[in-house]
């Protein structure tokens, strides 16, 4: 098999790797990398992703890392299999392009310091700081008001169509629909029904359905 998905389940940039290749209709190998044993700083390792992080991707000699480059080249490389995740038209391409940006520059780093805080924190026993919580929820609620004025104009962030600038934000929202700073989305009824939509699609549910019971 050509793909090869190197990750760890559980993992956000992992999870947002996979969705684009389930979403692509892709067929590829996923390797669990284990981290107990420190793999991902091994040298075979690090040969693949030199920061020793997951992912790491292959697509027959070529390899990828980083989860928004790996997703950029599955929707660009293999734009007639599956979900059409790009536009094509170049104005339509520049605007989702922007949100892509937007995700990663502003929601990206609030909504990771809150799935840490609140999310995985409590997994690995480790206390709450409630005052970098109350700290990064108003960042996010910043965010989120950006993203509300902007789904009165479009379904989704990037257009008319779901996009990698919807898909990158599906693992930490994931997240952060299972602590008290849901309640950020829901207040804003068109970023609710975004979120809804979203987290519905049959690719998520599969990687979603990878998580321990």
């Amino acid at each position: 098999m050509a793909l090869k998905l190197h990750g760890l389940v559980g993992s956000n940039a992992t999870f947002r790797s996979m969705v684009a290749l389930i979403e692509k209709d892709l067929d590829f190998e996923f390797v669990p990398v284990d981290f107990a044993s420190r793999e991902h700083k091994t040298p075979q390792f690090l040969a693949r992703n030199p920061f020793g992080q997951v992912p790491a991707f292959e697509d027959g000699d070529l390899k990828l890392f980083e989860s928004r480059a790996i997703t950029k080249y599955v929707a660009e490389v293999y734009a007639n299999k599956g979900t059409n995740l790009t536009f094509s038209d170049p104005k339509k391409l520049a605007i989702q392009t922007v949100w892509m940006e937007v995700e990663g520059q502003k929601f990206d780093p609030a909504s990771a310091k809150l799935v840490w805080e609140l999310a995985l924190k409590p997994i690995f026993g480790q206390k709450t700081d409630d005052a970098v919580v109350a700290e990064f929820e108003g960042k996010l609620a910043q965010v989120l008001d950006v993203y509300e004025n902007r789904l009165t104009e479009s379904k989704y962030l990037g257009g008319d169509i779901f996009t990698l600038a919807d898909l990158h934000h599906l693992p930490n929202i994931h997240y952060l629909m299972g602590t008290k700073v849901k309640s950020l989305f829901h207040a804003r009824p068109h970023v609710g029904a975004w979120c809804d939509d979203i987290l519905s699609r049959p690719a998520w549910l599969k990687v979603v359905d990878l998580l321990p019971k």
